[in-house]
């Protein structure tokens, strides 16, 4: 791992050995407490002989996204006993339940609005960001990809959206809970972690506010053409004190604004071949009078033609938003 993320991990663990120690007088005797303080010096002195990060086992490189999950890991996913795997099986096959479950309504329909969604984890857990609430202003969407993959990127998502959730009533502008949310997630996550996203909020009479916090560009997409609207600012969890600019635009009736992470972008064929913005944005133009859940549907019948028998290596996700009368 890198440099500036094992100091990070460093203090981090002699930050979990001081709780130990303080909550637990008898820690060195306390069979429990000792096995943790065990596994933090361990780590500790793994940094200190260059050998953190390698698995004990094979000395390979041990899964980035698992040692910023727990820093005391000793071995990678391979070298795991059967006993161990099938209880991260049934745990990440729980968590991918969880987080189905925390997935809009398909029959969601809000005044003014008609919305679809595509929601596609490259394995069982995805780090892939997409909610929409009904509040007294508005329909209010969130739309986002946290850096890396699997456990660790799905867990900092759930974070997500625990926290829109939590500031979905406050009717705070985009700008202020884009704010609020990069500061949460600046003091909750590691050194590294960060993750796109697009806040916005439509009225019924078609207008729309949104912020998007370093996320690729959002597609306007109408009779006329299809036009990009660009970040306003950081992915959050970059900078502690980011501000964030505001978008602003009304959507005629039929028009949509089509959101996707980069699963679809960066997709690739069995040339190595992208697949790119400009595709993206070409399939929305031939699409722009479909309904949310045909524009959608001919983006990733698109995709799956360009691709091939090439098998996805990123989480993807779609979300349009079409406004009617």
């Amino acid at each position: 791992m890198a440099t500036a993320e094992q100091t990070y991990l460093r203090s981090e663990l002699l930050e979990r050995r001081e709780h130990i120690l303080s909550f637990d007088p008898r820690a060195d005797t306390d069979p429990s407490a000792k096995q943790l303080l065990g596994e933090i010096d361990a780590a500790l002195a793994r940094m200190e002989a260059g050998s953190f990060g390698i698995c004990l086992s094979c000395h390979t490189p041990v899964e980035a996204d698992r040692l910023l999950q727990d820093p005391t890991v000793e071995v990678c996913l391979d070298c795991l006993s059967p006993a161990e795997q099938r209880a991260l099986e049934r745990d990440l096959t729980l968590a991918a339940q969880i987080q189905r479950g925390l997935l809009p309504r398909k029959d969601l329909a809000p005044l003014g609005w008609r919305v679809g969604y595509h929601y596609q984890p490259a394995a069982l857990v995805s780090g892939d960001f997409c909610d929409l609430l009904e509040t007294d202003s508005g329909l209010l969407f969130l739309f986002g990809d946290v850096a890396g993959k699997g456990v660790a990127a799905s867990m900092l998502m759930s974070h997500l959206h625990a926290t829109f959730r939590a500031l979905a009533d406050s009717e705070d502008s985009v700008e202020r809970m884009a704010t609020l949310a990069n500061r949460l997630f600046c003091e909750s996550t590691l050194a590294g972690q960060y993750a796109t996203l697009v806040v916005g909020r439509g009225a019924r009479d078609g207008s729309v506010e949104l912020v998007s916090a370093g996320h690729l560009p959002i597609l306007h997409v109408g009779s006329g053409g299809t036009v990009p609207r660009d970040a306003t600012g950081y992915p959050l969890g970059m900078f502690r004190k980011a501000e964030f600019a505001v978008h602003r635009m009304t959507l005629q009736p039929g028009e949509s604004l089509l959101l996707y992470t980069d699963g679809i972008s960066e997709a690739r064929n069995s040339a190595d071949e992208e697949y790119g913005l400009e595709r993206v944005a070409e399939v929305a133009s031939r699409c722009a009078s479909l309904s949310p859940d045909g524009l959608i549907e001919n983006c990733l019948a698109e995709l799956s033609r360009f691709s091939g028998a090439r098998k996805a290596s990123d989480d993807l996700a779609l979300l349009a938003l079409q406004h009617v009368q």
